[in-house]
């Protein structure tokens, strides 16, 4: 649907949305987890279907790595026990450049606060932890659809 190549610096103000598609690196997800054997597994999967993974293992390094990438997707966990999961989706929805990043959440079914908080916070999709285990590849290409359909809608 879009190319992975960059428009370059020729692009002229009429080209807003193209402008604000190609400054987003399609094929880079940003995943902010502290678990290797999890992260492992999220990226051998995303990288099977050719996305490129950047890891952020803090809130801090989602700011610091969202900005330098700009990425197609933000996938997070909302359990991990070393990671503010919250604050991290608090700093990307403060920053106007990165706000419109999707974002999928996953979770531990049971724990219906987690559900609305992330909910509140603007997640574009939160699921069990079991529902994004085997559905992963088809859950993050299903938050850059909705995305990238709701950028084309404006």
């Amino acid at each position: 649907m879009y190319s992975d190549t960059k428009a370059g610096p020729y692009m002229t103000s009429s080209s807003h949305q193209t402008d604000k598609i190609d400054r987003t690196d399609q094929k880079t997800i940003l995943v902010g987890v502290t678990d290797i054997f999890f992260y492992t597994k999220v990226r051998d999967a995303l990288m099977a279907k050719g996305y490129r993974i950047e890891r952020a293992r803090t809130q801090q390094e989602v700011a610091e790595k969202a900005s330098a990438t700009t990425p197609s997707a933000f996938v997070v966990n909302m359990n991990d026990d070393r990671f503010d999961a919250l604050q991290a989706l608090e700093n990307l929805k403060a920053d106007a450049r990165l706000k419109t990043i999707p974002i999928l959440a996953f979770a531990n079914h049971e724990e219906v606060d987690t559900f609305n908080r992330a909910r509140a916070l603007g997640v574009t999709k939160i699921v069990s932890r079991n529902e994004f285990s085997s559905r992963l590849r088809d859950l993050v290409e299903e938050v850059i659809s909705a995305q990238q359909s709701a950028e084309s809608d404006s």
